[in-house]
Parts: structure tokens; C-alpha cells; sequence
């Protein structure tokens, strides 16, 4: 999560906002994304991250597609992730819209279980 972790530091464990750390020095709250684009806290973040969605919203979908897969993602899913930021930008890239592109992609249709798998072999 880490730099994008440092811009939530000032919310602890249960969501609570805090300026320090527990041995009361101040919280470095700055980071900078892989782009070089740096930020201080979160409202910085967001805007960071407004500015150009597309990379967040690609590693967004490609961890919800792992999850749903069971398994890590190959070349071979990279045109379903494509497709699902594509489609889900006519519904504004809703949470939503990515979990139903997933439901509907070829590689959460098609995928296998453990036992099926071992089955075919």
C-alpha cells in the first residue's frame, strides 16, 4: 500500500483521526506515486489520483479480479481487465460496474476449482 499507506496514516486502527503516532512525534503524512506525482495527505492523494485514474483503476480491478479468481493473474487476463475499466467508465467506474465486469468476464466464467482442475488432468 505503501505510498499510497502514508497519506492515510493520520487515521488509526478504528478509523479515528490522529497528527501523531504513539510517541507523540508528528505523522509524515507524504508520499509520491510511481508517476513522481508527490502528496501530502489525503485530500492530496485524491486529487493525485483524480488527475490520472487510469493506473489506480487498473491495479484496483486486477486485485479484485485475483481475489475472484482464487489465483494470480497471467497475460492471458490482462485483455479482461482492459475490458472491465473500459466498460465500467460508462457507469463513472463505479465499485459497482468493476464487480459486475468481473462476474461477466471470461476468466471468473471459465475459471476452475481446485478438484476440477485436478480432474482434467
Amino acid at each position: 500500500m505503501d505510498p499510497l499507506g502514508l497519506a492515510l496514516e493520520n487515521f488509526d486502527a478504528v478509523g479515528r483521526w490522529r497528527e501523531t503516532d504513539a510517541s507523540g512525534e508528528p505523522l509524515d503524512v507524504s508520499g509520491e506515486l510511481p508517476d513522481g506525482t508527490r502528496f501530502t495527505g489525503v485530500t492530496e492523494l485524491k486529487r493525485a489520483l483524480l488527475a490520472n485514474p487510469k493506473p489506480f483503476l487498473r491495479t484496483l480491478t486486477e486485485k479484485l479480479l485475483t481475489y475472484a479468481l482464487g489465483r494470480g493473474l497471467e497475460y492471458t487476463d490482462a485483455p479482461a481487465v482492459r475490458g472491465i475499466v473500459r466498460d465500467a467508465a460508462s457507469r463513472e467506474h463505479r465499485f459497482s460496474a468493476l464487480v459486475l465486469g468481473i462476474v461477466k468476464s471470461v476468466p471468473f466464467r471459465q475459471r476452475r476449482s481446485a478438484g476440477e482442475a485436478a480432474a482434467v488432468n
